[in-house]
């Protein structure tokens, strides 16, 4: 190859479609094209030439959904069916799509290490992983999803790439920062080069195989002292760059920044994966107030309000070189969840939410994620009331299972601990085949207790779409209404009105400060006052009130 002033390298050679092909170094190496579309065999073989012109899509016309209407499912490819492909999983799509959840988000399938693994430690961002399939079986299940209505998301990691496989640590060691991520070397965003790369793959992706949106992983770890931050520069580049419907941009953001989200004058990401609700929602449910927990272990009940009602809890850390003040973000910018793939597989045992509490709290705490008005995301198996657990695997070579052995302590250490009674030998081996074959969801769901539990999905979903969704557009940042332990209790200004939310998580009827309206959804409501309502336990009531409740908004 030629190397031109600019330092790149060149070379026109005669190749088809299908054909396999390397970069030889200087040492005699032949490793993978970084921007590889497909590979030949795993993240040290050879390349493939893409085809773009072999795939005919059945969904031209797929104009996407709006915002506000997205319900997400989050799943692993590999665990998602028993087959663990991008084929297999268009099976399981209409049952997503009949409960009424709007979009899959689907955990990162860029080529990595191994032939199971979550997905985190890719290094050729743009070969989707070939255990799953072909990059046109990826098309395929886009094509699938969109045909029975739902969006698609892909996790997208720019902040790092994983330490095995990583060749342009030794041939383009400027590719990367001296710092490092907790997972790996960190990016040097300063380098333009670098900054097209990731851009680029951004634009890929969504333009490629027509993706709805991506959701960018740990961006509290792109660092970057540009003038014009990597975030906001990708984020204008895909609106402007990507023909067709709008595709949105979510972000996995410990740092709580909050100009990411300003809508005052158009927001860089359409919404944030907002751990504090989650974690103070953990800690209520089940106690638990170690590591990640810790800082919701005190309050845990006036943090879920404060979560519920404005989104973030803890004070945030500015990303941008430059942030403008902006104001709080409406609820519609923050994504919900009751757990995730963290929260369940970075536990020592893997459990689930539902295997921890008891079946009538997880029912009341299913109707808050539904029916507040921040996005909900389920993961995988939440949609039939699945008890198995999800486990943390890969597939590497010894030495550095080992060191992964090592860590699972401590990472479990930050998402509950061990159990009474376990040790770490109780800990499943993430490098062990078994462990990922545990995490695979069953292959039917039609047991009776797993038909009502879809049942009560899709009767909560359907109230979500008929009278919540509407409101989302006006729905502004609330106010805690009441501050008691085991109480929900927020009030959400509308344009001509208020949302108000009340559940009762304690033994004893309660009554709650509540302006008359139209009930939206309700449950043990005993009795009804001017200004009040009293909810038996494990009640729950959301009413819309067409005027503002100013007498009670001051409570606490």
């Amino acid at each position: 190859m030629a190397k031109t002033e600019a330092g790149w390298h060149r070379v026109v050679a005669k190749a088809r479609p299908g054909d396999a092909y390397g970069f030889r170094l200087s040492d005699g190496r032949i490793v993978p094209d970084p921007a590889s579309r497909g590979q030949a065999s795993d993240i040290n073989g050879p390349s493939l030439i893409p085809d773009k012109k072999d795939y005919s899509w059945q969904t031209a016309n797929w104009q996407s959904r709006p915002w506000d209407e997205a319900v997400f499912c989050e799943i692993h490819i590999g665990t998602f069916t028993r087959a663990g492909t991008f084929r297999s999983a268009m099976e399981r799509l209409r049952s997503l799509a009949d409960l009424g959840v709007t979009a899959i988000e689907l955990m990162p399938i860029a080529q990595f290490p191994g032939n199971r693994g979550w997905g985190y430690d890719g290094v050729l961002q743009y070969a989707p992983h070939r255990t799953y399939g072909s990059p046109n079986e990826f098309k395929a299940l886009v094509d699938a999803a969109h045909d029975v209505g739902l969006m698609v998301f892909l996790d997208v990691v720019y902040n790092h790439f994983g330490p095995v496989g990583n060749h342009l640590l030794s041939y383009a060691p400027e590719f990367f920062r001296k710092e490092s991520t907790p997972w790996g070397a960190a990016m040097n965003f300063g380098q333009s080069a670098v900054r097209s790369y990731f851009i680029e793959n951004a634009v890929y992706w969504l333009t490629e195989f027509r993706l709805d949106g991506l959701r960018l992983d740990a961006v509290d770890q792109m660092e970057d002292d540009s003038p014009i931050h990597i975030l906001q520069e990708l984020s204008e580049s895909t609106r402007r760059d990507v023909p067709g419907p709008r595709r949105y941009l979510v972000t996995e953001n410990p740092a709580n920044s909050i100009e990411l989200l300003d809508h005052s004058c158009g927001p860089l990401f359409d919404a944030d994966w907002n751990d504090d609700f989650h974690h103070s929602m953990h800690v209520a449910a089940t106690g638990e107030g170690g590591g990640h927990y810790a800082p919701f272990s005190k309050k845990p009940w006036k943090s879920l309000n404060a979560a519920l009602a404005c989104g973030y809890v803890l004070e945030g850390r500015p990303l941008l070189a430059s942030p403008t003040p902006g104001r709080k973000p409406p609820p519609r910018a923050f994504v919900h969840y009751l757990q995730n793939h963290d929260q369940t597989g970075n536990r020592a045992l893997g459990e689930r939410l539902i295997s921890l509490i008891d079946e009538e709290a997880y029912g009341l705490w299913l109707e808050i994620l539904l029916l507040s008005p921040q996005i909900p995301l389920l993961f995988q198996g939440d949609d039939y009331g699945e008890h198995k657990p999800f486990h943390f695997f890969v597939d590497t070579d010894d030495d550095r299972a080992e060191a992964i052995w090592d860590g699972r302590a401590k990472e479990a250490d930050n998402f509950g601990g061990l159990p009474q009674g376990k040790t770490i030998a109780n800990i499943p081996d993430a490098n062990n085949p078994a462990t990922f074959l545990k995490s695979k969801l069953r292959s039917t769901v039609d047991a009776p207790y797993q038909d009502r539990f879809r049942g009560k999905l899709r009767s909560l979903l359907t109230v979500r779409g008929g009278k919540v969704v509407p409101l989302l557009k006006e729905v502004q940042p609330g106010v805690v209404v009441v501050e008691n332990d085991g109480i929900v209790a927020v009030n959400w200004p509308l344009a001509d009105g208020v949302l108000q939310m009340r559940a009762n998580f304690t033994s004893n009827n309660v009554d709650l400060p509540l302006w008359p309206g139209s009930f939206l959804h309700a449950r043990e409501v005993q009795k009804w006052s001017d200004g009040s309502v009293i909810l038996g336990k494990y009640g729950f009531a959301l009413v819309r009130s067409g005027q503002q409740p100013s007498r009670i908004e001051s409570g606490g």
